[in-house]
């Protein structure tokens, strides 16, 4: 198993993982009918880096880390995660978050915030808050889940820096 960073290439082998997680429309706040294209500029052609979490089944798991704002707010990163959900409870969403917060310190950047995770998310809040996130902001029915309806959305913060 191994955490490298992504190529141009790869997306071909994100892509199941993304279109399944979008298409659901329970985590990410993307349309559940976004195209390949769509997808692959917002989760490689974008962001700082991607990195994808493999094993010898292929790839398991993809993060990306990016700037969260830029000019005065430009040393806090934003990341998103995604599992396959063959591969789910098996700790890798953990060893992409470890591994990102690395990368982040290495690429300059003192703190991380997800801007928008959908509070029924919990196994996502519950180990962001494992790993030492603040929930810092709660957003009322931001969030519109497909069975659940509308539902809160979380902003969670973690100053890297020592």
């Amino acid at each position: 198993m191994k955490i490298r960073e992504a190529t141009e290439n790869d997306f071909d082998r994100i892509w199941p993982i993304f279109e399944e997680i979008a298409r659901a429309g329970e985590t990410y706040a993307y349309p559940t009918d976004i195209s390949k294209d769509e997808a692959k500029g917002l989760w490689i052609d974008y962001p700082r880096k991607t990195f994808v979490f493999e094993d010898e089944d292929g790839i398991m798991g993809t993060y990306y880390i990016k700037t969260n704002q830029s000019g005065p707010g430009q040393h806090v990163c934003n990341c998103g995660y995604m599992v396959s959900s063959k591969a789910r409870a098996k700790g890798i969403a953990t060893k992409m978050c470890e591994h990102s917060q690395i990368q982040a310190l290495e690429l300059g950047y003192k703190a991380m915030q997800f801007n928008f995770v959908a509070s029924t998310n919990e196994g996502a809040v519950r180990l962001w808050n494992k790993l030492g996130f603040e929930t810092v902001g709660r957003l009322p029915n931001a969030f519109s889940h497909p069975s659940k309806g509308f539902v809160d959305a979380l902003v969670m913060y973690k100053w890297l820096s020592t």
